[in-house]
């Protein structure tokens, strides 16, 4: 996949570019759903297949404040549309110049000139241009206008259990209250966060016969304070593990804290980038009358951790 940062950068159109635009926050099975539209419909044009998306998120530059936080950054983004047969990713930047395009602009001079558009692919709900005054039925008009097809995707359902379409809100929802396992089949994968290890307090392998890698956090969705489950990617290998969020009520410094205790792991890791999958939520952040009653507790996390990774992660290899 060709990654472009700018509409600049493309200097002719390209091959009967089929088109899908949006902002993808969590790349998520309803998101997918699109890409793969847009892919069989560009194999049978023998065109190109083309996601475009923002950065930074429009509402960042149109809100002041009062954002949800993003599931997925711009990095993690890209490396998960990548995994996709797409060709062409644009990551167009987002300015209040940008958002003053109206809608006949955008379709007729990005969308039209500059991509070679003759199929855009979006959800029932689109909205695009200054003031986001372009919708769908103007986009019908436009396709007669400009002669390109416009192709409306059904929303993809969520399971049984639970009513309504898969979207980047219900996950959002789902992982900020600690409920992990049930993003999972919405995302097609499981939440994951991204930092640096950095020097923690130097609590966990001391005191508590248990080391934690301390993460500083790259990413904005953080799920809520407990203990989880967890697997983490580090150097190229994967481990399993146990992730602490929250503010070591025990030790009363109310610090927050996102501390990973990796399984049958004794290497130094500072300084390193490492990813933190969230297979599932064991239990809330806890205040207990000591160290040693803390100790125990983390060896029945441990226990339970690996009872839970064993069940899901492990069995699914």
């Amino acid at each position: 996949m060709k990654t472009i940062f700018s509409i600049e950068e493309i200097t002719k159109p390209f091959y009967n570019a089929v088109v899908t635009i949006g902002n993808f926050d969590g790349v998520h099975l309803g998101h997918q759903a699109l890409f793969h539209e847009v892919i069989e419909r560009a194999e049978n044009v023998r065109g190109t297949s083309i996601a475009m998306t923002f950065e930074p998120h429009p509402m960042r530059v149109l809100k002041k404040n009062n954002y949800p936080p993003l599931i997925t950054l711009i990095e993690q983004k890209i490396e998960l549309i990548g995994r996709t047969d797409l060709d062409v990713l644009i990551c167009c930047p987002f300015t209040r110049e940008f958002a003053k395009l109206t809608p006949r602009e955008f379709v007729e001079d990005i969308l039209i000139r500059r991509l070679g558009m003759v199929a855009i692919v979006v959800g029932q709900d689109y909205t695009f241009g200054k003031d986001r005054e372009g919708n769908v039925d103007m986009l019908k008009t436009f396709a007669e206008l400009f002669d390109f097809e416009l192709v409306l995707a059904d929303w993809i359902q969520m399971a049984k259990t639970e009513k309504g379409r898969i979207s980047s809100t219900k996950i959002r929802q789902l992982v900020t209250d600690g409920r992990v396992d049930e993003a999972q089949p919405l995302l097609g994968r499981y939440y994951q966060i991204r930092g640096t290890v950095t020097t923690g307090r130097d609590r966990g392998g001391k005191l508590l016969g248990f080391p934690t890698a301390n993460i500083k956090l790259q990413d904005e969705l953080c799920p809520k304070t407990g203990v989880y489950a967890v697997t983490v990617d580090c150097e190229g290998n994967r481990y399993d593990g146990v992730a602490n969020i929250g503010y070591s009520p025990t030790f009363d410094d109310h610090v927050f804290t996102i501390e990973v205790h990796i399984l049958d792991f004794d290497e130094n890791i500072y300084g390193s980038k490492i990813l933190v999958n969230f297979i599932k939520r064991i239990r809330d952040e806890l205040k207990f009358s000591g160290i040693e009653e803390l100790a125990q507790q983390i060896k029945q996390d441990v226990i339970a951790a690996r009872e839970i990774l064993t069940r899901t992660v492990h069995q699914q290899h």
